[in-house]
């Protein structure tokens, strides 16, 4: 996954890692840095390898890589996260040899990561969408009680 790597060593998105995990260094709740990019880009994987959907390995691990990588943008200029990371997403991926088509359909799947609709396609968007709600560990988050989460979306059990 030689494009990946190219991602993961970025500029731009290292710098913008390090926005996300400096604004987030107190936050009691979920946090949006490389551990929860790598495990919504694995259970993306998991996702399309079980339900047969054919999506390019690199296309689930770039969008997972960058899908929250604007999040410092919401904190400090209220720009919506998944807006903000749509924004940042395609210089990047174009400085790391993804094509025009791949840019399109990542930047879609990331600006659509919170739209409830997306949830059921067999698609980059539905992968996304539900491999980053199935990451979050709910079951053992010691502030879970005060997490805006609705209690039926709180993931009690392990999926993936």
């Amino acid at each position: 996954m030689e494009r990946i790597d190219r991602i993961l060593n970025h500029r731009e998105f290292q710098e913008h890692l390090h926005k996300n995990m400096e604004l987030e260094a107190d936050r009691l709740f979920c946090r949006h840095n490389l551990a929860h990019f790598l495990d919504v880009a694995r259970i993306g994987r998991i996702i399309n390898l079980e339900e047969g959907v054919g999506i390019e390995e690199e296309l689930l691990y770039g969008a997972a890589l960058l899908h929250d990588i604007g999040k410092h943008l919401q904190y400090s200029d209220q720009i919506p996260h998944e807006k903000a990371s749509a924004q940042l997403a395609p210089q990047i991926l174009g400085d790391c040899g993804f094509d025009e088509s791949e840019i399109a359909a990542i930047v879609e799947a990331i600006a659509s990561h919170r739209d409830g609709s997306a949830a059921g396609e067999r698609s980059l968007r539905g992968i996304l969408y539900r491999a980053d709600k199935a990451s979050r560990p709910c079951f053992c988050c010691k502030v879970q009680r005060d997490c805006n989460w609705k209690e039926g979306r709180k993931n009690q059990t392990i999926l993936y």
